[in-house]
């Protein structure tokens, strides 16, 4: 059956099938995929595996209506269709989830010389490109549980990769010239870990020389994942065009599904649905097999920009026996919980368990938050001591997890109680959650104190150190002290970005500097290196919204457009919210949204009649 091999219908949007119209068959499949979608939802399907957990069945079940399916199978093929009802709401930006996301290769702590001399001296990167170290690093490997990663200890550093790093930036290919005619070590272990070492720090440019240095020299007997790791850093760094054009020039035999999977995680990276969907789609028709990471790049996409559409990845992995990961069930859990569902988000953890695997840290740490956020305190705290465990000390990697969590929940006794156990030699993150721990609970003193001995531990931090003090600033509108740290990060050599520029900007909105912090980040855009982040936009324009300021409203939707940014349902809401505070109305925006192809949620088409200027009201009819 084609539907059994193929990506279901709504993971196909209208352009990839290059406009036509539908054809019967076509038709029939669509309505097969909603009678298979209706059965599963009832319970009385049959299409499950024995191998695979009916998880689409928890995952829809719990709070879906009878209509919910109807309803979808009527935008599911729209690019960028978004999702309804109270979660659109929600900030655009990235959870805890996906910071942590994927990250086997993140180290609980960061040793003294990968920090020292300009190590981290790179220019700082957007959180598109932090969230997703699962992208950077395990393309090419299994998915790992971060609590495997419990200590790493101090690490070594290549020397090939030292003299990479204290080389200036365009005389790479010189530097390897001499290295080479110097007789020194390069072999293939040499060349993975200094490659390494340069990803880990987000040194693309310098790790695209060396590979490129690498082929040219025939230095390097190129392998499909040699090829996949060239692809990842030209996506990173010149774009996806640009990424795309060179599997052109990949050898056939090397183009597997490394390659696409690679290219896939890039598009999510990016936020880009429609290029995404056409990756995965492209990798169907390669008749590439499906698989988990690919299928969780989809989910991980879909959380942000379209939940409903999860419902059709759960239902492709059953329907291809696709093992759910722990990440899948990370990421069913926490959409769950921005839903506020937390019943179905305890729903899907009694799946999980019930197929033998645990929450691992990650995942305890989203049911806490979302407990939290539900104000369901009590069992908040219990999934903290069972992070814990029965010994404290024994578990020192679950520090820089419980420290702002204890915060968030107001408890400055635990806060303090955890703190003691690492104050005699706190590790780089603890220092860092030290720092929003005593934040949130308003120790500001605290927060500077350890902040101050954060930067004697090393010769030059990067900014992204500087920011968390500078995140406490603005949440306390301590305007005056923000400027301050910002100088001294500019005095000690930092290189400033998005992470900096929207601290920056939210310090002013905090502070009811709209005008200052629109300034800040039109500067920042016109770095052209890295743009600013998007909700460093949404925090400017949503200003602007509240003030009924349509013009510099309408200017900040501009600019996220120029900035590369593809349009959201939340832009058009706070747009339309503007235009509701002016009192004036939105001549346009139903046909300027179609042409986004942006569909209303139920939030946004509540407020569109509002701006209608054509509406009828009971008093136009009265004075008709």
């Amino acid at each position: 059956m084609w539907a059994l091999r193929r990506v279901p219908k709504p993971l196909r949007d209208t352009s990839i099938r290059t406009g036509a119209s539908f054809s019967a068959s076509a038709r029939l499949q669509t309505s097969n995929t909603f009678i298979e979608k209706n059965a599963i939802f009832s319970g009385s399907s049959q299409l499950v595996s024995d191998t695979c957990p009916s998880l689409l069945r928890f995952y829809c079940s719990t709070h879906a209506s009878s209509n919910f399916f109807v309803w979808r199978c009527g935008l599911s093929s729209q690019a960028g269709a978004e999702s309804s009802g109270e979660e659109d709401d929600l900030e655009d930006g990235f959870s805890e989830l996906e910071t942590a996301g994927n990250s086997e290769n993140k180290r609980d702590h960061i040793s003294k010389d990968e920090t020292e001399d300009g190590l981290d001296s790179d220019q700082e990167f957007s959180v598109d490109v932090e969230e997703t170290a699962s992208n950077e690093l395990e393309l090419f490997g299994a998915e790992t549980d971060v609590s495997d990663k419990k200590s790493s200890g101090r690490r070594t550093t290549s020397g090939l990769f030292k003299a990479l790093v204290s080389a200036p930036g365009l005389s790479i290919h010189k530097v390897l010239d001499k290295w080479l005619e110097e007789g020194k070590n390069l072999s293939r272990a040499e060349i993975s870990s200094a490659t390494l070492n340069l990803r880990k720090r987000r040194m693309y440019g310098r790790a695209l020389q060396l590979s490129e240095w690498l082929e040219m020299k025939q230095q390097l007997e190129f392998n499909e994942k040699d090829y996949a790791s060239r692809l990842d850093l030209i996506a990173k760094i010149r774009g996806l065009q640009k990424a795309e054009d060179y599997i052109q020039t990949i050898p056939k035999s090397f183009r597997g599904e490394i390659i696409y999977r690679t290219l896939l995680a890039n598009c999510v990276v990016s936020n880009n649905l429609k290029k995404a969907e056409e990756v995965f789609n492209k990798m169907k028709d390669l008749e590439f097999p499906s698989t988990a990471f690919a299928c969780n790049q989809l989910l991980l996409l879909y959380k942000r920009l379209d939940k409903k559409k999860i419902a059709d990845v759960l239902l492709l992995m059953e329907k291809e026996n696709v093992k759910p990961t722990l990440f899948t069930y990370r990421i069913l859990i926490d959409t769950k919980g921005l839903c506020n569902d937390i019943y179905g988000m305890d729903q899907i953890v009694e799946t999980m368990k019930a197929e033998g695997i645990e929450p691992d840290v990650q995942i305890q740490s989203v049911l806490a938050k979302h407990y939290a956020s539900a104000g369901q305190m009590e069992k908040a705290e219990e999934v903290l001591k069972a992070m814990e465990g029965d010994n404290i000390k024994e578990n020192r990697w679950v520090y820089r997890f419980l420290l702002p969590l204890y915060a968030g929940l107001g408890k400055a006794d635990e806060v303090e109680r955890i703190w003691k156990i690492c104050d005699s030699k706190p590790r780089f993150e603890e220092y860092l959650a030290g720092i929003e721990a005593w934040g949130k609970l308003g120790k500001i003193e605290k927060s500077e104190e350890i902040f101050e001995r954060l930067l004697k531990t090393s010769k030059k931090l990067p900014a992204r150190y500087y920011t968390h003090l500078l995140k406490v600033y603005s949440n306390h509108k301590m305007l005056e002290k923000g400027k301050d740290l910002v100088k001294r990060m500019a005095g000690n050599g930092c290189q400033i970005g998005p992470f900096t520029w929207d601290a920056l900007v939210k310090l002013h909105v905090e502070a009811g500097d709209v005008e200052k912090a629109d300034s800040i980040l039109q500067k920042a855009c016109q770095q052209n290196e890295i743009k600013p982040m998007f909700t460093t936009f949404m925090v400017v324009m949503e200003q602007y919204a509240r003030k009924g300021d349509i013009h510099n409203a309408e200017k900040m939707l501009h600019r996220m457009r120029q900035a590369g940014y593809v349009a959201r349902v939340s832009q058009f809401q706070t747009l339309v919210r503007a235009y509701i505070n002016a009192k004036a109305p939105a001549y346009g925006i139903r046909e300027r949204m179609k042409a986004d192809n942006i569909f209303p949620n139920k939030s946004l088409a509540a407020l569109l009649p509002q701006v209608d200027a054509f509406r009828r009201t009971s008093v136009s009819d009265l004075l008709d």
